[in-house]
């Protein structure tokens, strides 16, 4: 055995690949502009929704959209949440993952390129880095120069903008759980809880951090959806794609208009990397499918852009499938099916999720009624041979008004209804009172006289209802037990 053979190259790989700063240059363009016009969407929609008000009534909060811990409630404009509704977020968390899987098999990582948070902060990020220190050419010539004065205060500007979009950024996320206005005030004076100004310090930290200096490493390395996603895809989805049938052989201007004129294979593809220039992941599109790649298709753009100075047609790097490349290849008509099983499956799902939605909010009462029948003992003979079974009965009122219920029970004859606590009268049903939005749970007794336990069976199914001055009630079933 040679002791003094050279290594195997597998054993010389590094345990992790080394950061490449990349510098993205400016591009103008269609897929740029929806960018912009989203990324103004969703920072406006984050930052100031807190601050809309909403009319709910008297005592009810007057914030449109609040997480309120210390009342259990969750408030979206009209709609309510209580946390025995928490089915609610969970339907919203599906129909979420649904319409990413069909974000996904229509154009791949939709989601990655144009509504991630990651991606619109890092967007925000990159655009004050050019608007402080300049485009691609001048940061890149910059950080190789001997550094100045000039130098020291531009990156203190950057970096002062980038804390303070950081800053607001958690504060705005703070404000989801308290009225925004009173909450910005005690900030300002030092008032706010302790708990506020620690998630402030967190989320400025993440969003500073993640945004000013990982940027691409989240989307490459910390983030799961780059490998789930690749298991939801096929070949019918629509990928950024280098149409290499039209592009290659690549050719720079001079030289594929000489190969043009005799006759030799020339592709319409110049070699002039402004798709990698562009590229907020450093990739080579060219390549074909990686990781790296976000689909926000700024490199489409830039393509674009060079096809219209040299005076060729547009969309050699666009939205297509790599099969259609090879049908073009072969001289056939490109093929599209949008619609196709996978994605009216995803469509089925999300309307049917959505009608569920819809129809339980809609149907959704104001008033809920449990009731838990007592273990031990299940029932009690009196001295006078009557029987009686306890409950335990929690009313929930969700109006934010005080109502009064009359509480009922059905299935068994001449029930006698006690109320631990309350004072009913002789024959009289009795009446509860609860206030606005809570919960009140009772001690109820219900007694069956003598006379009438002798045709009841063991156990009988009772119903107890309850309905207050408007009309509403709620009922639910339980049982009674004889002997």
């Amino acid at each position: 055995m040679n002791m003094h053979a050279a290594p195997d190259p597998v054993d010389e790989l590094p345990l992790y690949v080394p950061h490449k700063k990349i510098y993205p240059q400016s591009v103008q363009g269609t897929f740029r502009r929806i960018k912009w016009w989203l990324l103004a969407f969703c920072l406006g929609v984050y930052y100031f929704l807190p601050f809309v008000r909403w009319d709910r009534g008297p005592g009810a909060p007057n914030q449109a959209v609040l997480i309120d811990f210390p009342s259990r409630r969750f408030y979206f404009f009209d709609i309510e949440i209580w946390p025995q509704e928490v089915y609610y977020i969970t339907g919203l968390l599906i129909l979420a993952a649904l319409v990413l899987f069909l974000m996904n098999s229509v154009a791949g990582r939709l989601w990655c390129g144009y509504l991630c948070p990651q991606t619109v902060w890092t967007d925000l990020f990159y655009g004050i880095e050019r608007w402080v220190e300049g485009d691609r050419r001048e940061r890149i010539k910059k950080d190789h120069e001997p550094i100045t004065a000039w130098r020291v205060g531009e990156i203190v500007l950057k970096h002062w903008l980038w804390l303070m979009i950081a800053w607001w950024t958690g504060g705005a996320w703070v404000l989801y759980f308290a009225d925004a206005p009173t909450l910005i005030k005690q900030i300002a004076t030092g008032q706010a809880p302790t708990v506020a100004y620690v998630w402030i310090g967190i989320l400025t930290f993440t969003t500073y951090s993640l945004a000013g200096f990982m940027r691409e490493q989240v989307c490459v390395y910390m983030c799961p959806w780059p490998r789930i996603q690749a298991a939801l895809t096929d070949e019918w989805a629509l990928n950024v794609t280098y149409r290499y049938d039209r592009g290659e052989p690549r050719a720079h201007v001079k030289e594929a208009k000489k190969l043009r004129a005799e006759g030799k294979p020339a592709g319409d593809c110049v070699d002039c990397g402004q798709c990698m220039a562009v590229c907020p992941t450093g990739i080579d599109i060219r390549k074909g499918a990686q990781l790296d790649c976000i689909m926000c298709g700024l490199c489409i753009d830039a393509c674009d852009r060079v096809m219209e100075k040299v005076g060729r047609p547009t969309g050699l790097i666009a939205y297509d499938t790599d099969d259609n490349c090879q049908r073009r290849a072969r001289g056939e008509a490109p093929v599209y099916r949008p619609l196709r099983p996978r994605t009216l499956i995803y469509v089925g799902a999300i309307v049917l999720v959505t009608a569920v939605m819809m129809w339980s909010l809609a149907t959704r009462t104001t008033t809920s009624l449990n009731v838990l029948h007592d273990r031990n003992p299940l029932f009690v003979a009196l001295s006078d041979g009557a029987v009686r079974n306890g409950y335990t009965v929690r009313l929930l009122n969700k109006q934010p008004n005080p109502r009064t219920f009359t509480l009922a029970v059905e299935g068994v004859p001449r029930p006698h209804i006690e109320v631990v606590g309350i004072d009913t009268p002789v024959g009289e049903a009795p009446r509860v009172a609860i206030g606005p939005d809570t919960t009140r749970e009772l001690r109820v007794l219900v007694t069956v006289p003598a006379d009438a336990t002798a045709g009841l069976a063991r156990s009988s199914d009772v119903t107890f209802r309850i309905v207050d001055e408007s009309g509403a009630r709620a009922s639910v079933h339980d049982h009674f037990v004889a002997r």
